[in-house]
């Protein structure tokens, strides 16, 4: 009975190597990064509201740059009754109208009534200029741009980047557009009279 006593194995001091993980807590993390930037970016996502008019009809007579007409002077007020609520909610915040009279006049008393300054631009501007610049200058708010026959359907297929918008007859000053651009989807149009 007195054989060597066999020694026991001495217990392993190594720790079992685990693998790497760096490489899958950095994708997580840049998950979560790329999660929070597409939260913000929606939560400040934005839809901008232009409305756009043709000039209200125009005395027909020898003077290039004509005023209104009476009939005009009617519609241009019932323009300011329309847009020109008191509410500061929902109201235009910005007008362009051309360097033209006619154009002028239309938004005059709704100018007056809501306090503002329209913006005068040169009525041989481009029409994707004019609708970028709007859009650049009232993200997420409301603007009227008061342009011409030729004008309002060539603006308002900028701004929805279609080509399907119908010509305005030389007689029609009625037709209304709002055009609704928001930053995430595409543009929509609402084609009133008024």
């Amino acid at each position: 009975m007195n054989e060597p006593l066999e020694s026991a194995p001495a217990p392993s001091l190594t720790r079992r190597r685990r693998p790497f993980l760096a490489p899958i807590w950095l994708l997580a993390l840049g998950g979560l990064f790329l999660l929070a930037m597409a939260f913000a970016y929606w939560n400040s996502a934005t839809t901008t509201t232009i409305v756009l008019v043709r000039h209200a009809e125009k005395q027909v007579g020898a003077i290039t740059d004509a005023p209104l007409s009476p009939e005009g002077e009617i519609r241009a007020s019932r323009l300011t009754q329309l847009l020109g609520g008191s509410e500061e909610f929902g109201r235009i915040g910005k007008i362009y109208v051309t360097d033209t009279r006619r154009t002028q006049q239309t938004a005059a008393g709704l100018a007056q009534r809501l306090g503002l300054t329209p913006q005068v631009i040169d009525a041989k501007t481009d029409s994707a200029e004019l609708a970028r610049r709007a859009l650049r200058e009232n993200r997420g708010h409301r603007a009227l741009i008061v342009g011409h026959s030729n004008t309002v359907p060539e603006i308002v297929a900028a701004l929805t980047r279609g080509d399907n918008v119908p010509p305005m007859g030389e007689g029609e000053f009625d037709t209304m557009y709002i055009v609704t651009v928001p930053t995430i989807g595409k543009a929509s149009v609402l084609r009133l009279k008024y």
